[in-house]
């Protein structure tokens, strides 16, 4: 579970992403908090590390403030699918969801047809675009 000290890429973000599930797993929420709290101080302009702060403080039962990192995650990248499914899966009385901590946690197999011609490929500034494969 070794997460680079500095997230250079999107690798990196990924490896981000599976530590804090394992700590949220394991309830090792402290450790989660720091984490996270380090990635948003070395990437401040990435969605991910909102997103994951929103997960953490869902399962810590802190609703609000989760909500609003789940929208500055949004609004660092639109593209960000995971923040858009946590919003619909954390903002609505009934959620038929599980929260995204990644891109791999938000192609239910249902979907996974319709889009399994396209991946998400990021520019210079982190943004997200979905390119077709050939």
């Amino acid at each position: 579970m070794a997460v680079k000290g500095v997230y250079e890429n999107n690798e990196d973000l990924f490896s981000l992403c599976r530590a804090v599930r394992e700590l949220i797993d394991t309830q090792n929420y402290d450790k989660c908090k720091a984490l996270i709290f380090d990635a948003m101080r070395r990437c401040p302009h990435s969605p991910e590390p909102h997103n994951l702060i929103g997960i953490l403080l869902e399962k810590i039962g802190e609703h609000a403030a989760a909500m609003k990192h789940f929208r500055a995650a949004w609004a660092l990248d639109p593209t960000y699918l995971p923040a858009q499914q946590n919003l619909e899966c954390y903002g609505t009385f009934y959620s038929k969801g599980r929260c995204a901590y990644d891109e791999r946690d938000c192609i239910s197999n249902e979907s996974a047809g319709n889009y399994s011609n396209y991946q998400v490929e990021y520019d210079s500034r982190g943004i997200g675009h979905f390119i077709r494969r050939e």
